[in-house]
């Protein structure tokens, strides 16, 4: 490349011809100019404290203290929020607690009569969590929720048996409005008129009075015996049996599923009968139990007329 150099001062024009060497050797040196440039602002601004640069750096500084403040005392607020819902939930969890352990029958721990301080006194001097002491506050709330929603499991479980026990239990009067003759144990025999067994209850009432099924069950079976009459048995499940004698009729059949309070039959005098009356007994495995042990958990039982 050649310039052509005019001035009044020279005679002749004069040209010059830069070759590519010229040129690097142009740019080494301006970025080398450039390099020293730089690197003599730094050494004054490190020996000098030159207060453009010293702002700069106190600037930077201030907005990264800035930023960090914002986001601690954003995390503090989370946590503070956290740990006032945890609060709020175990105080809704203990007064629920309460309330569904005496539905569930389960009696809870009372707390230890507090012990009374000394006296105390002097001006409020807020003194705030710090992070470390919110975070362990909030895992010992956490894990008391938890405890507690296992405690709820547990009541869960007890009500759900409750109910259960309370629908296969034959709690229900088989028949109404009647009255209690022969007792469970120990009777003189009305035919005989010899000491004899009782496995069950009497129950006197004018024929055809409804009989319903004392619990939920599964009709075992409905016949006839010689001495029962039309007898049905329900199985209330786990050896739990129930037996109703001497009836007119049957309206239920062998496999049949019943709940509690459901038609069986009617009252009658089949069998070896004196008269219209229901037989009722509970067995338990084969073993004649006490009716009244089970009708007394109902309210109908205490009712009932006795001879």
């Amino acid at each position: 490349m050649q310039i052509i150099i005019v001035s009044r001062h020279l005679k002749a024009a004069r040209t010059l011809t830069i070759m590519p060497r010229h040129l690097v050797i142009g740019t080494g040196l301006l970025v080398t100019v450039i390099l020293l440039a730089a690197f003599l602002v730094s050494w004054l601004s490190m020996h000098f404290r030159l207060p453009v640069a010293e702002d700069l750096v106190h600037a930077i500084q201030q907005e990264e203290s800035r930023q960090a403040s914002e986001h601690v005392a954003n995390n503090l607020q989370l946590m503070a929020t956290r740990l006032g819902e945890l609060q709020g939930r175990l105080l809704q969890l203990d007064n629920l607690g309460s309330r569904v352990s005496d539905l569930a029958g389960i009696k809870q721990r009372k707390p230890a009569a507090p012990v009374s301080a000394p006296g105390q006194g002097g001006p409020y001097l807020p003194a705030p969590m710090s992070s470390d002491e919110l975070q362990e506050e909030i895992e010992r709330l956490a894990a008391s929720v938890d405890r507690h929603t296992d405690e709820f499991s547990y009541m869960e479980f007890k009500l759900l048996e409750k109910r259960v026990e309370s629908r296969v239990l034959p709690t229900t009067l088989p028949v109404k409005d009647a009255v209690l003759g022969s007792g469970f144990g120990y009777r003189s025999d009305p035919f005989a008129g010899l000491r004899a067994r009782h496995d069950g209850l009497d129950f006197s009432a004018p024929q055809g009075t409804p009989i319903v099924a004392a619990a939920d069950g599964v009709v075992s079976s409905a016949d006839f015996h010689p001495d029962f009459g039309n007898v049905v048995d329900i199985d209330h499940g786990d050896g739990l049996t129930s037996r109703y004698a001497h009836m007119s009729m049957i309206e239920v059949v062998a496999g049949q599923m019943l709940r509690r309070g459901e038609k069986v039959g009617e009252v009658g005098t089949t069998g070896r009968s004196t008269g219209p009356h229901l037989h009722f007994e509970v067995r338990m495995l084969g073993v004649p139990q006490n009716p009244a042990n089970f009708l007394k958990r109902g309210q109908e039982f205490a009712q009932v007329k006795r001879r």
